[in-house]
């Protein structure tokens, strides 16, 4: 479009001296380039809505259906990715904002990074990944590993930074021996907004016939 804007304003400044530099020449001039700048605004304005309009016309089209899942070792990972394959879904990573190390993550140390975290309820890690646009979509699972019998902290802190209204939200977890417990009680009660369904427990191996039988057996 400024390369338009350029022919045209020389095309008008040579009109301009055509006109040996009347008063009329010059305001054509003048008129000309502001309409075209104007041109390129309203088309760049468009440009922005129509992509935000794909973005919502592509969450329909999938049903409107999210998975978002934290995960360390890869189990909830598989699952979630198990997930979005059978129902078509869009997929969303949390990440933390500074990586757990092993020794984060490491259960028989009294003072390791995830103990501190797990140990208080108010803690909320912060989260690197980019924010993701909620819109169009009508269902969220939302899933992670279970840490110290409960959510990992992280979690309390994604549910926090969205409105879910008008969402069902279905959580999910993976844990070795530990069930779902309370965790997704806390999500709801910490988000204050969505439609919260009774959460699952998966195993490390669970297959994708697991899977699609608990999702069956929401509907």
């Amino acid at each position: 479009m400024k390369k338009i804007i350029s022919v045209l304003l020389t095309a008008m400044l040579g009109f301009g001296l055509a006109a040996c530099s009347s008063g009329t020449a010059q305001a054509s001039v003048s008129s000309a380039v502001s309409s075209a700048v104007s041109s390129e605004a309203v088309t760049t304005d468009t440009s922005a809505e129509d992509t935000s309009s794909s973005a919502a016309e592509s969450n329909k089209e999938n049903g409107g259906v999210l998975v978002v899942y934290f995960s360390q070792t890869g189990n909830t990972k598989g699952v979630a990715e198990k997930i979005a394959s059978i129902t078509g879904a869009d997929i969303y990573e949390i990440k933390a904002a500074q990586d757990y190390t092993d020794a984060d993550l490491d259960y028989n140390d009294s003072d390791s990074r995830a103990t501190r975290e797990q140990n208080d309820p108010s803690a909320r890690p912060e989260i690197g990944s980019s924010k993701v646009s909620l819109e169009g979509y009508k269902t969220i699972y939302i899933g992670y590993p279970i840490w110290w019998g409960e959510e990992p902290r992280i979690m309390d802190t994604f549910v926090e930074s969205y409105s879910f209204d008008g969402i069902t939200m279905i959580p999910f977890c993976t844990s070795g021996s530990s069930g779902i417990g309370s965790s997704g009680k806390h999500l709801a009660d910490n988000a204050g907004s969505g439609n919260w369904l009774d959460g699952q427990r998966f195993g490390a191996g669970a297959s994708e016939d697991d899977v699609r039988s608990w999702i069956e057996g929401l509907q």
